[in-house]
């Protein structure tokens, strides 16, 4: 099991939480609910992967944003029809 790389103690757990998301646009914050974390059982630190943060913020730049509502499951914000096939301001 992988050990937590804030406290460096405690073990980590998969887990699927509810994060909150500002839009690339900055107009307002989404929530995305059953969203693929880790939880450290000592320190109670609960973060997604390095993974995971670049596949909801790519995906947030690549959705026409107004269609998302004020609250989404991660699966559903990741099947969301993309405006472009890839981040290509990503370098």
């Amino acid at each position: 099991m992988e050990m937590c790389p804030w406290c460096e103690k405690g073990k980590l757990a998969s887990v699927k939480g509810t994060v909150y998301w500002e839009l690339p646009d900055g107009t307002r914050a989404v929530e995305i609910t059953e969203t693929p974390s880790s939880h450290c059982e000592s320190c109670d630190a609960f973060f997604q992967s390095d993974e995971i943060v670049k596949e909801i913020e790519d995906q947030l730049f690549l959705i026409d944003s107004k269609k998302l509502e004020k609250q989404t499951k991660y699966s559903d914000l990741m099947n969301m029809k993309r405006l472009l096939k890839r981040n290509y301001f990503d370098f």
